[in-house]
């Protein structure tokens, strides 16, 4: 189908463009970015003016499951909430039923498969198998299987020894490993310690958790200089840590939450469920520090930590529910929140979920490396279509995700999206 974004503000940060023009699109790659090539003529057309038109948001850490259990519908049901949400690109962790290893081979090539009609889906393959014990997973056959990397969810590696055999094969082959820094022993709370969960009488994350993993996985880069992302990092003294690996050269790249970035522990009030997430809000201290680690690039991405969860295991007292949230609906605008917030521009506030998101990515992204989270003639022709200045007030019995459950409820958030394309198809419109 050839299709025509007509007068559009076309926004896309990793080649600086900034201009009002025509965008067309013809089996589903960028035809041209603006004067319309002769003979081109549009199946359909989209009036974008007043409108940014920017890359589709690729979102490194989103769920599509159910509380782990997979229902009729239920891919459907959350691309469809990533669709309106602008996101076209989005990573799956291996934490699914069945776990992303040799067992849901299956699944995962059914994963590999959705790009027609919606947001594709990158797959995370299991670092070890079953996301337990201390056999590792095959991850040649799964990178032939379409993994873009390897990780283990929100199960950590008690083991440092398995975690050295894991990086050293995966430097062996180029493959990249996805890890959340936590301490076994150390993370089995389920707040941030502190003086609101000692007044709560609430078991404690510390910081130590996240920092003692980090110091680990230091080592072992150093050692094996394996490519790791560190998942969804929590705590200042975290952000630090990275920054001095990264002026050390070592290959790492971070990401940070939607809820880490913008709400505190202080938010969970009087045991507000909603506020049950992993990794656990953190003081006012740390979240100021996510906030510039973003700006200045020590964290690479902004990711929506999209984890649906039912009414029941979140109707439950807080230290017995099903931590998560749901974030795809909510990714583009508490990116432009943050950018606002931090006195940065548009184009930042973009960057950080397409272009920057993408990098990470790398290579593992097989055929589409190098195309996802820009705008490019000749490249894939993934856009958001979204209004900058329009504002909507998050209620969630109108979000398209099966889990209803978010921290952001009643918030009035900036940024509302009016088309998604997905290699040329319209996703979503709005």
């Amino acid at each position: 189908m050839n299709l025509l974004i007509q007068g559009g503000r076309v926004l896309d940060p990793a080649s600086g463009t900034d201009r009002v023009a025509d965008l067309a699109i013809a089996e589903g790659r960028i035809l041209a970015i603006g004067d319309t090539p002769a003979g081109f003529v549009p199946d359909q057309t989209i009036a974008a003016h007043g409108l940014v038109v920017a890359p589709g948001l690729v979102d490194l850490c989103a769920r599509l499951r159910e509380s782990g259990q997979p229902q009729a519908g239920r891919l459907s049901s959350e691309r469809a909430a990533a669709a309106a949400g602008g996101v076209t690109t989005l990573v799956c962790p291996p934490d699914t039923k069945p776990v992303l290893d040799e067992a849901g081979l299956v699944e995962m090539l059914h994963y590999r498969t959705q790009i027609q009609g919606g947001p594709r889906v990158l797959p995370l393959g299991a670092l070890t198998r079953a996301l337990a014990g201390e056999v590792l997973s095959p991850m040649q056959q799964l990178a032939d299987a379409g993994c873009v990397g390897f990780g283990q969810a929100e199960v950590p590696l008690v083991n440092t020894q398995v975690t050295q055999r894991a990086l050293q094969y995966a430097s062996t082959f180029g493959y990249s490993v996805w890890l959340r820094p936590q301490e076994y022993h150390l993370g089995k709370g389920v707040a941030a310690s502190g003086p609101l969960a000692t007044r709560l009488g609430l078991a404690g994350v510390p910081v130590a958790a996240e920092t003692i993993a980090l110091h680990t996985i230091f080592e072992l880069v150093r050692s094996t200089q394996a490519r790791v992302h560190l998942c969804r990092i929590s705590s200042a003294a975290g952000v630090a840590l990275v920054r001095q690996a990264k002026a050390e050269g070592l290959p790492i790249t971070c990401d940070v939450s939607i809820n880490s970035l913008h709400l505190t522990d202080v938010d969970i009030g009087y045991f507000d469920s909603r506020m049950r997430l992993n990794p656990p809000l953190r003081q006012q201290r740390d979240r100021d520090a996510l906030r510039a680690g973003l700006a200045d690039g020590t964290i690479d991405a902004l990711v929506s930590d999209h984890t649906p969860v039912d009414e029941d295991d979140k109707a439950l007292p807080f230290a017995e529910s099903e931590p998560g949230a749901t974030g795809l609906e909510l990714l583009l605008s508490l990116s432009l929140k943050w950018a606002h917030d931090s006195q940065l521009g548009l184009d930042r506030a973009l960057a950080v979920v397409s272009s920057q998101a993408a990098r990470v990515l790398g290579n593992g992204a097989g055929p589409l490396a190098g195309s996802l989270g820009q705008l490019t003639v000749g490249g894939m022709a993934d856009v958001c279509v979204f209004d900058p200045k329009a504002a909507w007030v998050v209620e969630p019995a109108a979000l398209r995700s099966q889990g209803l459950h978010t921290p952001f409820s009643g918030y009035e958030l900036p940024g509302c999206v009016r088309a998604t394309i997905v290699a040329g198809r319209i996703a979503f419109a709005a």
